[in-house]
Formats: structure tokens, C-alpha cells, sequence
């Protein structure tokens, strides 16, 4: 196994680089030809994390640093001394589609409601801007220094930690993992709607569009909470690139869905339904419009919202040539154009097709009753997409608990260990499973949270708005803006300095006004919820 990190940062966005002047001593050149191939056959039995995918004997595997000489120009290992990268631009575009296009797709067709045809897409279209631009300055935080040789940061707070350091730290990494935390929940509530609608579905499709077919949503956050245990054992980002890619068609699928039967809902309509101010004073009271638009804010910065692990993302991408930032930004270029132009097709055809009566959730407010199946067959990849998705957002939590246990207790068999499960029924040495018994009782637990908590918490809109409004501000724009002024060294005072702070101060607004709406909607929900009586 590779036992020590190899410190041996390139001097140039090249493929082959000299080695750092600390390896030097060991002498200049290539791996010996007979330890690259022991290299390259170790890299192979091992997934892309280090995470042996296969049971040979551990002989086989016993590669260390030392045997390595250094990894500058090596095939197997980066500059850091582990597995080569594999990520390219369109896994980094797909991981990033599985977390931007969730759930909150589906509530921005009610979000336009609250806010009409003007304010509407123009705040959709600002947030994708806001968005974009930060994430580009968040992106070339992945290395200290050159953008090609300098030391990497493995995480969102590896990254503050080299900047800004101090209390900022501990801010971030609780905003993080807080904001990690709730959006588990808020997946888990939406996933359990989107299957339960396929039950209501098919109940009003026998039964009439008379009938009220009250069914209780618990059973359905079980069935996905014990799923997320099964999935939750996937060890790392490395290893989940393939479900982040079938969430991403989900997510198409399901989105192009929602956009044709709107389309088809406006034609059945003779006509385009809504407002330029959106829902009227009258049918709402006016602190009910005021705090539904500010909820509306928070509902659209969330369907923006991937900042909190956009370095963990852009950790899985490949080595120089070209540098990581420059294949991140390009990622990101194309995923938020792709998620603009799918959030403003959803959202405008939502509110074309019912105008102030567009329902928080698309697909499972029953704006639509037929055809059934088809309904059916898009809340089924509702609820694929987000399993894919809360892999994607709590693997970076995962991995930051299971480190600091490692590093907490390095010699407990309990922390470390591994234990062989077979995958084949013969029980040879073959492909088999390491399963670590931390990884395993700590995710379950943290799953079976998550499914609790849902449970009490079932106001899906209101808690999307009030997700998106908390880790916008500090995770999407604040950090990002601090760490960029830093980094590149910025005067103070210098007119970039003074536009940059009111972007931060601007968008700093809006996460309080758009937090306190969804609270205000939470409160008034909470006057008629009955704890575990999730009836819809």
C-alpha cells in the first residue's frame, strides 16, 4: 500500500516535470522499470482513492514511498503521492449537474409566481451570473500558489485554511458540514414526495381526480434512508462518478418531462397564464407577498447552490496539462449554462401553464393528473436523481469525519481496520468488498438521522428556501471573495476591492430577507403539522 504522501509538486503545466529539490537528493530520473510496472499492476488492483477493489495478497500491494523513489512523471501516482487523477471536464460538468439540478428544479415555477415575468427570470438569471463568477474565483483556491505546482487543497476548508486561517476556519467548516447536513434532509423529504406521487398517480388515475388519496410520506423516507445506507459504502468521490453521470440523465430526463407537459398545459390553455408582478396583492396578503418573494430568493439560490464542494469535485480532476482551474472553470461554464437555460425553461413554462396557482413542486403537486405513466416514469428519475445527489453532497462530510477519526484514534482496528467481504457466492479469491466496520456504523447512523429529522421537517418548500438562503451568502460568495482578495493580493480600498465587497454585502442581504421568508413559512406550516403524521 502507499503508507507515505510524496510531496513532489511539478514546476509547469507539463506531463513530465522535474521532481521537488527534496526528492532530488534521492537521485533524478524514472521509476525504475521493473517498480513502474509493480506500480502501475498495484494502481490497477486499487480503485481510484487507494481503496484495493480486489482481494490479492497484500504482498502484491506493499508499494511504498520509498520503493517509488518519486512520483514526478509517473504514470500511477500525481505529484502528491497518490493515485492518479482521473476526472476530465465532463465528469467534474456531471458532478456538478447531479448536485445543481435536484429538487429545487421543480419549486421555481412557484418561485416565478411570486415574482412575475419581470423580477422572475432576471433573478434567475443574476444568481447563475453571481454563481458562475464566484465559483470561478473558488476554483483557483485548489492550489496554493502557481496554479499548476502549488500545494494542493483537498477541501473547501483545506482551502480557507491556506488563505484566511483562524476562526474563519471553524466558520466555514461548520457552514459546510451544517449546510451538507440539511440539504441530506431536504433531499431525502423530496425523494420520499416524488414516490409517493407516483402512488397518488396512480390512485387518482383509478379513482378519480375526486378523491383526496391522503397517503403518509414516512414509509417512503424509510424506503430511501435504507437505500442511502447501501450507498453510503461507496468510500469516496473518486468512486461515484458513475452514479453521478445516471443522476444527471435522471435529471434531464425528469426535467424535460416537467418542460413538455408545461408546454403542452399552455397550449391546452389557448394561451400564457401569470403576471409581470406576479401573484396579486388580494389573493395573498401583502406581508404574505412579501415574505413568499423573499422565500422565492432563497428557493433559486438553492437550485444554484454547489460551491460547499466544488473543491472536493475539482480534486477528482487530472493532473496539469491543463491545470485543474482552468478544466473547473470550463466545467462550470457549462454546467450552470446548462442548468440556466433548463431552470428557465422548467420554471417560465410552470408559471406559463398556471400562473399564480403553480405549485411548489411541479411534478408531485398534481398541477398535472395525466397521462399517469409518464408522471410516474418522471418522478421515478426524480427519485434516482437524488439518491445520486446526496451521495454527491455528503461524501465530502464523510470523508471529513472518517479523517479525523483516523487521525484521532490511528491505531484502533475498529478506525482503521478492513474487513474482506466477498462479492461472488463461491467465496474465492476474487473481486470482494473492503468494508471498514467505522465507515459503516458511522454512515448508517448519520443516515438514520437524516431520515428522522425528515420526518418532523416535511415542508419541502420551505425548507429548500431556507437551505438555499444559509449557504449562499457565506459558502457561494463570501468565502470565495475573501480567499480570491488574498490570494491574488488585492489593495484595499483598490476599486476591484471596493466592487468585490459589495457583492458580498449585496448578496448578504439577500440571505437574511430570503432566510427570514422561509422561516416565517416554516412557522406557519408548524400551526398545523403533527409530528410523523406526513399525510399529502
Amino acid at each position: 500500500m502507499v503508507e507515505d504522501k510524496v510531496n513532489s509538486p511539478t514546476t509547469g503545466c507539463s506531463s513530465s516535470s522535474p521532481s521537488s529539490s527534496s526528492l532530488q537528493e534521492q537521485g533524478e530520473g524514472e521509476l525504475p522499470e521493473e517498480t513502474s510496472a509493480k506500480c502501475c499492476a498495484t494502481a490497477a488492483e486499487m480503485g481510484e482513492n487507494g481503496v484495493p477493489k480486489q482481494c490479492y495478497p497484500s504482498a502484491a500491494m506493499e508499494v511504498t514511498s520509498m520503493e517509488l523513489g518519486h512520483t514526478a512523471g509517473s504514470k500511477c501516482y500525481d505529484d502528491d503521492g497518490r493515485l492518479k487523477r482521473t476526472g476530465t471536464m465532463w465528469t467534474a460538468s456531471a458532478h456538478i449537474i447531479t448536485a445543481v439540478i435536484g429538487s429545487g428544479v421543480l419549486s421555481l415555477a412557484w418561485a416565478i409566481a411570486q415574482l412575475g415575468w419581470v423580477a422572475g427570470p432576471a433573478v434567475m438569471l443574476l444568481f447563475s451570473l453571481v454563481t458562475y463568477y464566484t465559483s470561478a474565483l473558488l476554483a483557483d483556491c485548489y492550489r496554493s500558489g502557481d496554479e499548476c505546482t502549488g500545494k494542493r487543497n483537498y477541501t473547501y476548508m483545506d482551502a480557507v485554511n491556506a488563505n484566511l486561517s483562524g476562526i474563519k476556519v471553524q466558520i466555514c467548516g461548520f457552514l459546510q458540514y451544517a449546510n451538507i447536513v440539511g440539504v441530506a434532509i431536504g433531499y431525502t423529504i423530496a425523494a420520499s414526495i416524488s414516490m409517493l406521487a407516483i402512488k397518488r398517480a396512480n390512485c387518482f388515475h383509478v379513482e378519480g381526480h375526486g378523491d383526496p388519496c391522503n397517503i403518509s410520506s414516512t414509509p417512503y423516507m424509510i424506503i430511501f434512508g435504507v437505500a442511502q445506507i447501501f450507498f453510503s459504502q461507496i468510500p469516496d468521490f473518486d468512486q461515484i462518478s458513475w452514479l453521478s453521470i445516471l443522476a444527471a440523465v435522471m435529471s434531464f430526463t425528469y426535467s424535460t418531462i416537467g418542460l413538455g407537459l408545461g408546454i403542452v398545459q399552455v397550449v391546452a390553455n389557448k394561451g400564457v397564464q401569470g403576471s409581470l408582478t406576479g401573484i396579486s396583492v388580494g389573493v395573498v396578503t401583502p406581508i404574505d407577498k412579501v415574505w413568499r418573494s423573499l422565500q422565492a430568493f432563497g428557493d433559486i439560490a438553492f437550485a444554484y447552490s454547489y460551491s460547499l464542494i466544488l473543491i472536493e469535485i475539482q480534486d477528482t480532476i487530472r493532473a496539469p496539462p491543463p491545470s485543474e482551474s482552468k478544466v473547473m472553470r470550463r466545467a462550470t461554464i457549462v454546467s450552470v449554462a446548462v442548468t440556466t437555460l433548463f431552470y428557465m425553461l422548467c420554471g417560465c413554462m410552470g408559471y406559463a401553464a398556471f400562473g399564480d396557482n403553480a405549485p411548489g413542486n411541479l411534478l408531485t403537486g398534481f398541477g398535472f393528473y395525466e397521462p399517469f405513466w409518464l408522471l410516474d416514469v418522471a418522478n421515478a428519475a426524480i427519485v434516482v436523481h437524488l439518491v445520486g445527489a446526496y451521495q454527491v453532497y455528503c461524501q465530502p462530510l464523510f470523508a471529513f469525519v472518517e479523517k479525523w477519526a483516523q487521525q484521532r484514534w490511528p491505531k484502533s482496528k475498529y478506525i482503521t481496520g478492513e474487513v474482506n467481504v466477498p462479492l461472488s457466492l463461491s467465496g474465492s479469491a476474487g473481486r470482494c468488498f473492503k468494508l471498514n466496520l467505522f465507515r459503516l456504523t458511522w454512515r448508517t447512523a448519520f443516515v438514520v438521522a437524516t431520515t428522522v429529522v425528515s420526518m418532523l421537517l416535511p415542508f419541502f418548500n420551505d425548507v429548500v428556501g431556507l437551505l438555499g438562503a444559509l449557504g449562499f451568502w457565506p459558502l457561494t460568495v463570501y468565502f470565495p471573495v475573501e480567499m480570491y482578495i488574498v490570494q491574488k493580493k488585492v489593495p484595499r480600498w483598490s476599486t476591484r476591492w471596493v466592487c468585490l465587497q459589495l457583492l458580498s454585502l449585496a448578496c448578504l442581504i439577500i440571505t437574511v430577507a430570503s432566510a427570514a421568508g422561509s422561516v416565517a413559512g416554516i412557522i406557519s406550516d408548524l400551526k398545523v403539522y403533527k409530528p410523523f403524521v406526513n399525510t399529502y
